[in-house]
């Protein structure tokens, strides 16, 4: 057995997801190789300066093309086509390019993909979260190579470091050819305040707004001070986002990310089971809303019955103080 675990690139840097893919590939118990695509570039040096210090690994490959500076999920799919007869399992996190590209290849191959794991039970078994996290679905793949997105929630990050993999080997892999079937044409900038903060899905603290907050000018007044407080991500419910208080890419819950923090402050929602599922795997959850019998108070350890407008500013005061004092 062999595994391969596809390394994910985020502003420039590997994708801190990568590590929680590479914990789950040592559940297997074989040898792990890492890939990393790319064009040749600062970028993509500091993508494999990254790569190369995740311990666990045993060969770091890389493919470089043009086309993959800002690579389509069908051009990468027809790489892994090319590479998948040498490896049993392949696993990448369960980001959006990964969720896109690793079913087309696994269409490509004929097999049958296992989306979103949070569990590895042996080399053929697995164990992912079905109708809405409410039951969990364990599952016996038979395929010759098992192509595997892994919740990055579930698994600790492998460890890294600049001595991690100084072992392993460096391999140059030939690219695929441009299928030219897509192309980026434009991105956007994250939501206005959110700049230099820490990623969403790898945080350790959250701070996250739902519809109570009533307005986007209250969602940036009330949460951007609080998140600055704590060193913390900005999420949002779907009914904050479908009202303009955020972007999409801030949306915590079923059909947004899903988060395991240390820290989980809930402000002005209530807690329906959709947005539950993205958030109740948080260590430490702190919920502040007027209705007493919201459903977050259920799965919260802190609870507080109050006027999200009153108690907030009261609360960021509170612990700008004693981070001043600390300082």
């Amino acid at each position: 057995m062999r595994s391969l675990v596809l390394a994910g690139r985020k502003n420039g840097a590997l994708d801190p997801a990568t590590l929680n893919a590479v914990t789950a590939a040592t559940r297997v118990g074989a040898e792990i190789d890492l890939l990393v695509v790319g064009s040749e570039g600062a970028d993509l040096d500091a993508v494999l300066r990254d790569a190369a210090g995740i311990c666990g690994i045993s060969k770091l490959l890389c493919a470089t093309a043009a086309h993959y500076a800002d690579p389509s999920p069908e051009n990468v799919a027809a790489l892994l086509v090319g590479l998948a007869s040498g490896y049993t399992h392949l696993f990448a996190p369960a980001t959006a390019f990964w969720k896109s590209a690793l079913p087309r290849a696994a269409a490509l191959l004929d097999v049958a993909p296992i989306s979103d794991i949070v569990a590895v039970e042996s080399p053929e078994i697995f164990v992912r979260p079905v109708h809405a996290a409410s039951a969990l679905m364990r599952v016996r793949s038979l395929d010759p190579v098992k192509l595997l997105t892994v919740r990055p929630t579930a698994f600790e990050a492998a460890p890294s470091g600049s001595a991690g993999s100084k072992n392993a080997l460096f391999e140059r892999i030939p690219a695929a050819g441009d299928l030219a079937m897509s192309r980026i044409v434009s991105r956007a900038a994250g939501e206005e305040g959110c700049s230099g903060r820490p990623d969403l899905s790898t945080a350790r603290a959250v701070v996250s707004g739902g519809r109570g907050l009533g307005s986007a000018e209250n969602y940036r007044r009330l949460l951007v001070p609080l998140a600055d407080c704590l060193g913390a991500a900005l999420g949002a419910t779907r009914a904050a986002v479908d009202g303009g208080f955020a972007s999409s890419e801030m949306q915590v819950g079923q059909t947004g990310k899903i988060v395991a923090p240390d820290l989980y402050v809930a402000v002005g929602l209530s807690g329906a089971i959709q947005h539950l599922v993205g958030m109740k795997d948080s260590r430490f959850i702190v919920a502040i809303n007027k209705d007493a019998e919201a459903p977050i108070f259920q799965v919260a350890d802190c609870g507080l019955v109050a006027d999200v407008f009153d108690a907030l500013p009261e609360l960021t005061e509170a612990l700008r103080k004693k981070l001043n004092d600390c300082l």
